[in-house]
C-alpha cells in the first residue's frame, strides 16, 4: 500500500495520453483490478475518439460524438479519472507529475501513452499560419477554420500543397477535394510513396491519384515556405518553382511526442526504449503506442511502429500487466490496411521497396485498380508477405502462412481461402495461380489449380 504524507492510500496509475493505446491500458486495467485508482490525462481532448475517423467529420460523413466509442459516462461508471491539462514534466524521482495548471499529480505507475506528432525538417516559414498536419483533433480543428464551409464551393480559390505522400497525405487531399480546393501533391521519390511500396505499386497509385486530380509532382521537395500577413501564401520546390497556396499541409511521417520527458533520465533513441512487458529503463515507468520503442523487436518487425492496432495491441498487454496477470507483447507477421481514394490497400507480412539476393517479388495485375506483389525468397521460396490492392484478402489466412513459414507455392495454391467472395468477383485466383505459375516457374499444386479454373 502506497504512502504519502503519512496516509495510507489506493494503488494509482497515471496514464498520459487517452488515444487508443491508453484507453486500451485504462480499461484492461480496469477489467481485472476493481480497486486500483486509475487517472487518465489528455491536453488534446476530455474525452477518447476514434483518431483513424478524424477526417470523415472534416468531410461531413460524421459528426466528432460519433467517433467517440465510449459514451461520456463511460468513464466515471468504470472509475476512470479524466483529466484535461498539459504534462509539462515528470519527476521520476519524486514520481510527480507537473501540469500547465500548476497542479501535481501524483503516481505508484505511470504510463506514457502520448502519441506522435507531424515531423517537419525545419524549413523557412514553416511556422505560418496555415502550415499543419494532420494527426490530433487541433489539426482537424485548424483545418476547418482554413477552408471554405461545407457545400459553399471554394469561393476565394483557395488552393493546398502537400508535402510528402504516404496515407496521410492521400487522406488530406481526399477532404480538401470535397472543399473543392484543389491539390499539389510534392514527392520526393521517383513514384508515390517510394520508401514503402514498390515501383509498379507506386506507378500504379500515383495515377490514380492523377486521376482524382491530384496534382502528383514526384521527385520533387519543399525548399521554402512564404507568407503574407503571417499566413503561407507559397511554396518555393527544389525545382525553383513558386506554388501559390493557402493551405501547406506536411504529411512527411511522424516522430514521438516525448520532448517534455527529457529530463526524466529515460533511456530514449527515436521513442521512449521500452522491453515486451512495455516496460521501459525506470521500474515504474511504462510506454505504449507511437511513442513507445520496442528494444528488440520481432523478426519482421519494426522497433517503433506509429499504426493504431500496434497501440491498441500495447494497451491490452500492458493492462493486463498493471493487474497482476501474465502477458508480454507478441505483435505477429506485420499487418497493416489503409485506402488511395477508390483502392483499398492491405499489407501482410514483409514486401520490400526492391529485389534483393535474398527477397523477390513478383507483381500481378489482374483488372484496373486490382493489383497484387508477392515476395518471398529466391532459392527456399519461402513466403515473405503479400501486398493487395483493389482486392481485399482475409488476415487469418496469411497470419497463419507467416507464421509457419510456408512455401509461397503453397500459399498461392491455397489463396483461393483469403478471398471475400460476396464482395469481390470468385475468378481472379486461379488466374493469379496460373500466372504466377507461368512467369516464376513456381510449381502450384496441379489438383487445386485445375479444380478451381474447371
Amino acid at each position: 500500500m502506497p504512502y504519502f504524507g503519512g496516509m495510507p492510500t489506493k494503488r494509482k496509475v497515471v496514464i498520459i495520453g487517452n488515444g487508443v493505446a491508453g484507453t486500451s491500458t485504462a480499461r484492461n486495467l480496469r477489467k481485472y483490478d476493481s480497486d486500483v485508482e486509475i487517472t487518465l490525462i489528455s491536453a488534446e481532448s476530455k474525452y477518447f475518439f476514434s483518431r483513424t475517423a478524424l477526417m470523415y467529420v472534416y468531410m461531413g460523413h460524421m459528426k466528432f460524438n460519433n467517433i467517440k466509442p465510449y459514451e461520456d459516462w463511460f468513464w466515471q461508471k468504470n472509475r476512470i479519472d479524466l483529466v484535461f491539462d498539459y504534462v509539462e514534466g515528470v519527476d521520476a524521482a519524486g514520481k510527480k507529475l507537473r501540469m500547465r495548471s500548476s497542479e501535481e499529480i501524483y503516481y505508484d505507475e505511470l504510463v506514457i501513452a502520448t502519441g506522435s506528432r507531424p515531423r517537419f525538417f525545419g524549413w523557412p516559414g514553416q511556422n505560418l499560419k496555415g502550415v499543419q498536419g494532420l494527426v490530433s483533433l487541433q489539426d482537424l480543428e485548424n483545418l476547418e477554420k482554413l477552408s471554405p464551409p461545407p457545400l459553399k464551393g471554394n469561393k476565394d480559390n483557395l488552393r493546398a500543397v502537400i508535402v510528402g505522400g504516404g496515407l496521410i497525405g492521400v487522406e488530406m487531399s481526399e477532404m480538401l477535394q470535397t472543399r473543392g480546393i484543389p491539390v499539389t501533391m510534392l514527392v520526393r521519390d521517383e513514384v508515390f510513396w517510394g520508401s514503402v511500396l514498390t515501383k509498379d505499386e507506386g506507378k500504379k497509385i500515383g495515377a490514380h491519384l492523377r486521376e482524382h486530380n491530384v496534382d502528383l509532382r514526384t521527385k520533387v521537395e519543399l525548399k521554402e515556405i512564404k507568407g503574407t500577413n503571417g499566413r503561407v501564401s507559397s511554396v518555393i520546390t527544389s525545382e525553383g518553382e513558386e506554388l501559390p497556396c493557402d493551405i501547406l499541409g506536411i504529411t512527411t511521417g511522424v516522430t514521438p511526442n516525448i520532448e517534455f520527458l527529457k529530463d526524466t533520465g529515460l533511456e530514449m533513441q527515436r521513442g521512449i526504449l521500452v522491453d515486451d512487458t512495455l516496460q521501459s529503463s525506470i521500474e515504474s515507468i511504462y510506454a505504449v503506442g507511437d511513442c513507445a520503442q520496442i528494444r528488440e523487436p520481432k523478426e519482421g518487425r519494426g522497433g517503433l511502429e506509429a499504426v493504431w492496432y500496434v497501440g491498441r495491441m500495447m494497451g491490452e498487454v500492458l493492462g493486463q500487466r498493471l493487474a497482476g496477470k501474465q502477458s508480454v507483447y507478441l505483435p505477429g507477421p506485420w499487418f497493416n490496411s489503409a485506402k488511395f481514394y477508390d483502392i483499398e490497400y492491405q499489407v501482410y507480412g514483409k514486401v520490400n521497396t526492391r529485389t534483393s539476393e535474398d527477397h523477390i517479388q513478383y507483381f500481378w495485375e489482374g483488372a484496373k485498380n486490382k493489383f497484387i506483389t508477392v515476395a518471398y525468397h529466391p532459392e527456399t521460396e519461402v513466403f515473405h508477405g503479400i501486398n493487395s490492392f483493389g482486392i481485399r484478402l482475409r488476415h487469418e489466412y496469411f497470419n497463419k502462412c507467416l507464421k509457419e513459414k510456408k512455401g509461397v507455392g503453397e500459399v498461392i495454391s491455397n489463396i483461393h481461402k483469403a478471398n471475400f467472395d460476396p464482395e469481390f468477383y470468385k475468378k481472379w485466383p486461379a488466374k493469379f495461380k496460373a500466372d504466377f505459375e507461368n512467369d516464376t516457374g513456381i510449381k502450384v499444386p496441379n489438383s487445386l489449380l485445375k479444380k478451381l479454373i474447371s
